[in-house]
């Protein structure tokens, strides 16, 4: 699941700070396998929101890797993702990370992480089993990107990222797939008039309305928007920048996410869209697996349509440039990585794509070995538009610290509710940003 990083408490920069600190003295510390006792498991670190990795590798157990379970026992521990950072960040403290975690909730603790000898270096360890090809190249491509050109997480999911929406309501209100911001604004008003909410949106996570922002300002500035915020070319806080705000609190302002937005959590947004109380969602692809689902989506997968963030007229940005992520990432530890989990390493890379494809309709960054009929029309689209997707960017929060990301996450849903002006939005992630 992607980045799909729930609302931090305020006590957490407090905790982040803490972190930093423990995390400079373990720069010395010795980190390495080479005096530590073997592992008497395979321990995964996992977040409690995310069902779909934890039984893919459970299903692998039991199956493809029967025989390096047998050796080094699959073993799964999960932790809430509002709390994965502390607890990431406490066991780094007491050298005592597992084989296998999710990553922080931005790539900047896993780099600190690595910094200190904490991190597997994983482009050495795949080719050195022989794996290494197992992974799409895209999928490496954009893991670099965000990990300063090094390969520091596995592609358990590999995700592009638009608009879902129900086909069957759109018909029914004669409405067309808009293809430009002022035909979605347009659509959104018509749905509205006629009684359905237009949008699905988690306000309590936060992050499914900033990846409104940043859709809106690669259309609008180009794909390089927020990558010259990152180099200081630029600031949130230019007019340009806070026109992108601007226009996702007009959403809001509208009660395009319906009401009470900013206690929504992520299952009951998405459930909103799958029951079809909303007509759209913004989503990465790992949203197919609940689209699958029969259990979950009361609409039918065969009324969920996927479209890209629309054109924004007269914008430097197009809408063939898609979104990628490599949702939470996972990870492993320096210390546990031995030949046997090494040899779990190499069963996961060989087989992970295919099970996760067939048993979830999850789309990873593994090559799909072993043949899998799509489970429905929009998971070919996807597929097909991740194969020909010519140009990726990366989401809002990509490049920040995590007390950047956690600024802007919790003040997501005061932006669209009209607690936090979009000026003031911008002014504060910017504040937390220049503070890194």
């Amino acid at each position: 699941m992607p980045h799909r990083m729930i609302r931090a408490r305020r006590t957490r920069l407090t905790l982040f700070s803490a972190g930093v600190t423990s995390l400079a003295l373990l720069a010395s510390a010795c980190g390495g396998s080479g005096t530590s006792a073997a592992p008497k498991d395979f321990k995964y670190l996992s977040v409690t929101e995310n069902t779909t990795t934890r039984t893919a590798l459970t299903k692998l157990s039991e199956g493809s890797c029967k025989t390096e379970n047998d050796a080094l026992p699959l073993k799964v521990e999960t932790v809430p993702q509002a709390s994965l950072d502390q607890k990431l960040q406490l066991l780094a403290g007491q050298d005592a990370l597992p084989a296998q975690f999710a990553a922080g909730n931005a790539p900047s603790l896993t780099k600190q992480l690595a910094d200190s000898g904490k991190v597997a270096d994983l482009d050495l360890e795949l080719q050195r089993l022989g794996v290494f090809d197992e992974l799409e190249p895209a999928a490496v491509s954009t893991i670099k990107a965000l990990y300063d050109g090094k390969l520091q997480t596995l592609p358990y999911e590999y995700n592009i990222e638009g608009i879902f929406y129900n086909k069957k309501i759109f018909k029914e209100k004669g409405i067309e797939v808009p293809g430009t911001w002022d035909e979605l604004i347009a659509a959104s008003d018509k749905l509205n008039t006629k009684g359905v909410q237009p949008f699905a949106a988690s306000g309590q996570q936060g992050w499914p309305i900033t990846r409104l922002i940043s859709g809106y300002l690669y259309r609008s500035l180009g794909p390089d928007a927020l990558d010259k915020v990152n180099a200081g070319l630029a600031q949130l806080t230019e007019p340009e920048y806070v026109k992108a705000a601007e226009e996702i609190a007009a959403l809001g302002k509208k009660g395009y996410f319906g009401k009470g937005v900013g206690s929504i959590d992520y299952d009951t947004a998405m459930n909103q869209f799958l029951t079809g109380k909303s007509a759209m969602f913004y989503m990465g692809s790992w949203a197919l697996a609940n689209i699958s689902d029969p259990k979950q989506n009361k609409v039918g997968a065969e009324n969920v349509g996927f479209m890209p963030f629309p054109a924004v007229t007269g914008g430097a940005g197009s809408s063939d440039q898609y979104p990628s992520n490599v949702g939470l990432a996972i990870t492993l530890g320096s210390k546990n990585f031995d030949k046997k989990t090494g040899a779990w390493v190499s069963c996961i890379a060989k087989n992970y794509g295919s099970t996760a494809l067939k048993d979830h309709g999850s789309i990873s960054g593994f090559k799909v070995n072993t043949p899998v009929k799509d489970a429905n029309e929009v998971t070919t689209t996807v597929r097909k538009t991740i194969s020909s997707s010519q140009q990726n960017v990366l989401w809002f929060e990509a490049f920040f610290s995590t007390k950047a990301t956690t600024a802007s996450q919790t003040n997501a849903a005061g932006l669209v509710t009209g607690s936090v002006s979009p000026k003031q939005f911008m002014e504060t992630v910017q504040s937390a940003l220049s503070s890194k």
